[in-house]
């Protein structure tokens, strides 16, 4: 016997409610709780009732199938955050602020990918004149790439579903599209969810590969329910600065390849260019002696990446000393000068403190710690860092500094860019490397003694 039972959910963050309120308790979003019906199988006096099932059949770990072939785009900076090309049935959300070049990305991809595989790309945002006006600027209007137009759900999965389905499928936005079964307006959190479970159950019974274009909340995460990360197989992030010509293509998740590999790309009038080697974007004037500059050596997935890290220390003029930064955590900041002050002696106090990254990177490696605080230490005491040197290291409460992972990756992408020394932290195996000096440190009381020595 099947029971209605109405019930109230939010349309925000997809919480229920027994009853309407005119605020979400989950969320504190007004107006946003919607009445739905509930279908649900009744109970009985012995407890939930059981249809009748099949006794599963398990098989080895071990399988006979081949190593999936991926259809490659040739964008090399895009396989690589893709994990080497795309898998058969695979299904991809990415992410990112309005404006920073998604859609671009897309078509440019779209267009390579139609020169050897069966490509469609549907649009619910603009019409077919639209992005063929967005594919000639971008000098890629005679690439055979399928267009459409539309926001019905159902149409796309007759399509994919049909004698003759495209490859490779882009849908463009996953907030754009309905389905006729669902009794809401297109974005909500039932219309999202149900939109996306449909395609990727549709994807990986027919194989076609699907890219779907996510809108991001103010806090820049993906909108809708958090079960729609949950449901594909990888989630890419589209980052950048608008004051910045460059843009990071980010996998926060990849059943297929590396999480948090990144794809480096310089926007341009005619469209989104590659940068092979983004190490030599993000460092400028390193052979100048300055006070608050050092270079950091990072790791980003597989992909070993130096960036220059600036800070300004400066007399406050406020009762409370501000501490800002770009491209890196502000409580990470107020940590590593507690430390500062505490373990390494310095007097932070009455100091304003400005942190940068530069180049528009936005950096979440504990292993910054100790290139962060050199530049900080540099700026305050006005003395320049030893010269083409990297720094790397997690600063610990107590004023150690910590060891970080693929050490060797590090100094090697060091070392081909001319660098010389690298100060690091003490390590559990020695390790010899030409034509770089390392220098090993404890503690962060160690770090001022080092500045002081070369000047």
């Amino acid at each position: 016997m099947v029971k209605s039972k109405t019930k109230y959910s939010c349309n925000a963050c997809g919480a229920i409610t027994p009853r309407w309120a005119g605020k979400c308790d989950s969320c504190n979003e007004w107006n946003s709780i919607e009445e739905r019906i509930d279908t649900t199988v009744a109970l009985n006096s012995s407890g939930a009732r059981r249809g009748k099932g099949k006794t599963i059949i398990f098989q080895s770990l071990k399988g006979t199938q081949e190593k999936p072939t991926r259809i490659k785009s040739n964008i090399n900076e895009f396989d690589r955050v893709c994990g080497g090309g795309l898998v058969k049935g695979m299904v991809s959300l990415i992410g990112g602020d309005p404006g920073i070049g998604k859609s671009t990305l897309l078509l440019q991809v779209a267009s390579s990918i139609a020169k050897t595989n069966e490509t469609a790309y549907v649009s619910g945002e603009e019409s077919i004149e639209q992005i063929r006006l967005r594919a000639m600027r971008l000098g890629v209007e005679e690439a055979p790439v399928q267009l459409a137009s539309s926001t019905n759900m159902n149409n796309i999965l007759e399509t994919m579903e049909g004698n003759n389905p495209p490859k490779v499928i882009i849908v463009d936005s996953i907030q754009t599209m309905f389905l006729d079964s669902i009794e809401s307006a297109p974005g909500t959190v039932s219309q999202v969810r149900a939109c996306a479970g449909e395609l990727v159950r549709v994807a990986k019974a027919t194989g076609v590969s699907v890219f779907i274009v996510g809108h991001v909340t103010k806090d820049g995460a993906i909108a809708g329910p958090r079960v729609l990360e949950h449901m594909v197989d990888t989630v890419l992030y589209f980052e950048g600065e608008r004051t910045h010509p460059y843009r990071i293509l980010r996998s926060v998740k990849n059943r297929f390849g590396a999480t948090d590999e990144i794809g480096v790309f310089d926007m341009t009038v005619s469209g989104l260019q590659e940068v092979a080697d983004p190490s030599a974007i993000f460092l400028s004037n390193t052979k100048k002696e300055t006070s608050g500059t050092a270079v950091f050596a990072g790791i980003e997935g597989s992909r070993p990446v130096l960036v220059e890290i600036q800070s300004l220390v400066s007399q406050t003029t406020y009762p409370s000393p501000k501490r800002s930064t770009v491209g890196w955590d502000n409580n990470r900041l107020s940590m590593i000068l507690a430390v500062l002050e505490s373990r390494g002696g310095l007097n932070m106090a009455g100091n304003d403190v400005y942190l940068n990254v530069a180049g528009g990177l936005k950096i979440t490696e504990p292993a910054c710690d100790l290139a962060c605080a050199a530049a900080i230490t540099s700026a305050l005491t006005n003395k320049s860092l030893p010269t083409q040197s990297v720094f790397f290291g997690e600063i610990g409460l107590s004023g150690d500094i910590r060891q970080s992972s693929q050490i060797e990756t590090r100094l090697k992408e060091a070392i081909k860019l001319g660098f010389k020394k690298a100060i690091i932290p003490k390590l559990h195996k020695k390790i010899n490397f030409k034509g770089i000096d390392i220098i090993t440190i404890n503690d962060v009381s160690e770090l001022y003694s080092i500045i002081r020595n070369e000047n």
